[in-house]
Parts: structure tokens; C-alpha cells; sequence
């Protein structure tokens, strides 16, 4: 059932199956390996929030000087993404795959050996961002986007909830690496758990589903494979310039960076020690990080659930009012100990940590079509560098305030402000069909570009309705 399978040609020279699909599509088998691929990249990202007092304590450097390398890190995460997602049209899912786990790993491994802040830059700011987002988000959506027709937003979902996985699975055995044997046996970990990962992306991964000779999960036809896109990063920086001249782009954009501002830069980087500043230890505070991931798993594959039945845009503003009003109670629950009114917030945060990666998936399907992989990437990359200015931003503020108080506050305004961007969103109108004639479809990366000029459509031609019945006579 995982082999490869041959094609052959019908006569009007599609590329055709030979066989039924198996009783569990294959496509199952790419999401699952997709799914531990990502749990191997998020190894790393569980570790940063880890390593600030260990790196102050033993090279006294600032807590922004160390915020400054975690942000370099985060930026690179989410600028990479659209290039990767090009270069996967381009060389293919695997190979770009199996090449970023490597870098990976050899950045997370020379960080045991660095002896400079520069060095901290280099190693996990340089290598690890470009390494891990190679692997972003954008994978998730490639895969996605490639397999499946149905279940798309479940899938997004799983996917999505992978990062959170691998948080849950090495947070508690960082903390307590980090306790007992200090930080370079952390880093090392991080290092073996990427390079494990590569034999198993490089014997089970596939690009696309014509690869194996099988229709995507869900599809009524087969697609033949796509040849490759040369000019990775030309398309990308081409698809952006053409999403930059529609509204919903922006919108997408700004709340995606508030979304990483109140998640990867905020909680992830500076939750651990903030607690610990209020006397919490740090594996108690590592452990609340992985409860979190338990419930982001939970949260994030009923997005998708709901993605697929309800508005996105109106979900992804129900998603941000609720992290904002959590996070302005975060000051008055912080202990040293662990109180139930904190363990609530852990649910219900944990619950909406990434539950908005699903409808905004969704809505730049909607928008940009074929294009939209590449254009998550890019509204990505502002989720990134959201995230990168408030690991800095925050870490400047502890070292100005001597607290986080005034960061948590700024967050929960924030993300009340991504609410309201997401309630702006346009829905895109379905091609209107009148008469004789029928709507050209329009470009994906033109959403909201005045509709192209109708074409007559043959009476041999015409568009069914879901009911069966002719749109036009309709």
C-alpha cells in the first residue's frame, strides 16, 4: 500500500491510475509522516524559553541580548516560509525537507560550543530559523494543498496541532535536562530528535499524489503531477506582489503578526521565565507549557472541525477576543505555585494557541486559489515577525521594568484589535452566472480585482449546479 505505483496514459494523454485507492488512502500515510516531521522541527522551538536564565546565568548576557537571537530566529521562521514553499514546487516536498532537518540539527548542535553572543546569533538565530522554517506552517499547507480535496481543514488542523505536539513531548524532558545536566545536553537532544526524523521523510514522504498513482483524498478525478516551477524565488517574491495589491492580504497579514506577537514571541519565550520571576520553579513552569500544547492539540483539530462548517473570518475574531482577554488576567495569576484560576488559563489558552491556523489557511485558499501556499508563507512570515519584535521587545521590557506586566496588558490590546481586522475581511462572492454566459474564473492572487470580462459558454459546456441542474438554466 506505500509503494510506489506506475502510471500510464489514457488516450487524450492524461496521466491515469492503475489501481483502486486503498482502503486508507495514502494520502493518510503523508499527513502522518508530515505530522512527525513537524514534531522533530518543534523540538528546538521548545527549548528557548528554557535557555534564558541558563544563558544570563553563565555568559551574563542581557535578557534582550538573548531575546535578540530568539528573534532572529523567529523572523527567519516565517521570511524562509514562502521560499520553501517555492522550493517545494520546485525540488520537491522531501528533498527540502530532509535538508532542512539536517540544518537543523547542525545548528542546534554547534550552539554546545559557542562562547559569544554572535555565536548564539549565528547558531540558533541564522541556522536553526532557516532550518525550521523550511518546515513552517507552509509545509503543513503544501501537503495539504496536494493530497487533499476533502478534509482539508481537519488536516490543517492535525497538522497544525504537530508543533504543539513536539512541545508537549520535549518541554517536560528539556526542563529537566536543563535542571539536572544544564543546557548543552538540552541542545544536543534537540539535535538527535532532528536528524531522526530524516529516514523517515526521505522513505515515506511523497511529493504528489500522481507520484504513487492515486487521485488526491476526496478528488473525483486524477491530477496529473504538475511539472516543476523553476524560479523559486522569483515566484515567490511575484505571488507576493500581486497578494500586496489586495485588502484581505493586509488584513490576513496583521492579524497573523499578532498572533505570533501574543504566542511565539510572548508565551513561548517569556512564559517560563516570567514565572520563574515570581519564585515559580522552572520545571513547574515548563510543564504549564506543555499543558498548554496538550489542550493546543485539542483546540487547534476542532478549528479545523469548525472550519470546514463555519465563516473563517468570524472564527479567527471569536479566537483573538478570547486569547486577549485571557492574557490581561495573566499578571494577577502568576505564583509560586500552581492555583487552579492558573491552570484554567493554561486550558483555555492551550485551547487557542494556534486554533487560528486553520481559517486563515482557509481564507487564503479562498482568496489566491493554486497561489495560496506560497501566500500563507508569506502571511506567515508576518506571524514571525510579529513574534521576533515582541521576543525582544519583551525581554527589554523585563530588563527596563524588572517585570512583564506591561507586555502581557499591550498583548491582550492587541489581539482585541486582530479581532476586529478579521471581522473586516471580505468574503469573496462566487462567479456570478447569468444567461449564456459564465464568469471567467478569476486569478488567484487578484481576489478583489474587478471581475474579468464573461465569455459565452456552449450548450456542450455548461456548468452543473450541486443539485444537478443547469447554472445557467438556473
Amino acid at each position: 500500500m506505500l509503494g510506489d505505483v506506475p502510471q500510464t496514459t489514457a488516450p487524450h494523454g492524461s496521466p491515469q491510475p492503475l489501481r483502486r485507492p486503498p482502503r486508507i488512502h495514502r494520502a493518510w500515510f503523508v499527513a502522518a509522516v508530515a505530522f512527525v516531521t513537524i514534531i522533530g522541527a518543534a523540538a528546538f522551538r521548545s527549548l528557548p524559553g528554557l535557555l534564558i536564565g541558563p544563558l544570563h546565568n553563565e555568559f551574563h548576557w542581557s535578557r534582550g541580548t538573548i531575546g535578540f537571537a530568539v528573534s532572529v530566529n523567529l523572523a527567519l521562521y516565517g521570511l524562509t516560509a514562502p521560499f520553501a514553499a517555492a522550493l517545494m514546487d520546485r525540488f520537491g516536498i522531501r528533498r527540502v525537507v530532509a535538508v532542512a532537518l539536517t540544518v537543523i540539527a547542525v545548528g542546534s548542535g554547534l550552539t554546545v560550543f559557542m562562547t559569544s553572543s554572535l555565536q548564539l546569533i549565528l547558531y540558533w538565530g541564522l541556522l536553526v530559523g532557516l532550518g525550521s522554517g523550511s518546515m513552517a506552517l507552509a509545509f503543513a499547507a503544501t501537503v495539504t494543498n496536494r493530497w487533499f480535496t476533502e478534509r482539508r481543514g481537519l488536516v490543517t488542523g492535525i497538522l497544525t496541532a504537530a508543533s504543539a505536539s513536539g512541545q508537549l513531548i520535549f518541554l517536560p524532558l528539556l526542563s529537566w535536562l536543563v535542571e539536572q545536566h544544564g543546557w548543552r545536553p538540552a541542545s544536543i537532544t534537540v539535535a538527535l530528535s532532528a536528524l531522526a526524523v530524516v529516514p523517515f521523510v526521505w522513505l515515506l514522504l511523497r511529493d504528489h499524489p500522481a507520484d504513487v498513482g492515486l487521485a488526491p483524498y476526496g478528488a473525483t478525478e486524477f491530477v496529473p503531477k504538475p511539472p516543476p516551477v523553476t524560479g523559486a524565488a522569483r515566484r515567490a517574491v511575484s505571488v507576493l506582489f500581486s497578494a500586496a495589491r489586495t485588502g484581505p492580504f493586509w488584513l490576513l497579514a496583521g492579524t497573523f503578526a499578532i498572533c505570533g506577537a501574543s504566542t511565539n514571541g510572548l508565551i513561548q519565550t517569556h512564559f517560563v521565565p516570567a514565572a520563574h520571576d515570581h519564585d515559580m520553579p522552572i520545571r513547574a513552569a515548563a510543564s504549564l507549557l506543555a499543558v498548554i500544547g496538550v489542550f493546543d492539540v485539542v483546540g487547534t483539530i476542532a478549528s479545523g472541525w469548525f472550519t470546514d462548517r463555519f465563516e473563517a473570518r468570524r472564527l479567527l475574531a471569536v479566537y483573538y477576543a478570547l486569547r486577549g482577554i485571557s492574557l490581561l488576567f495573566l499578571p494577577m495569576l502568576l505564583a509560586p505555585s500552581v492555583h487552579p484560576p492558573m491552570l484554567f488559563f493554561i486550558v483555555f489558552y492551550g485551547l487557542d494557541w494556534v486554533a487560528t491556523v486553520p481559517p486563515t489557511i482557509a481564507l487564503c485558499r479562498e482568496h489566491y486559489g493554486d497561489d495560496s501556499a506560497i501566500v500563507f508563507g508569506w502571511v506567515l512570515a508576518s506571524h514571525q515577525v510579529g513574534a521576533a519584535v515582541v521576543a525582544f521587545a519583551a525581554g527589554l521590557a523585563r530588563d527596563v521594568f524588572g517585570e512583564y506586566d506591561v507586555v502581557w496588558y499591550a498583548s491582550g490590546a492587541l489581539c482585541a484589535a486582530a479581532a476586529l481586522m478579521a471581522l473586516v475581511i471580505r468574503r469573496r462572492p462566487p462567479a456570478p452566472l447569468s444567461g449564456a454566459e459564465s464568469v471567467s474564473p478569476v486569478s488567484p492572487v487578484s481576489a478583489g480585482s474587478p471581475v474579468s470580462p464573461v465569455s459565452a459558454v456552449s450548450a456542450e459546456s455548461l456548468v452543473k449546479g450541486a443539485d444537478g441542474t443547469d447554472a445557467v438554466t438556473r
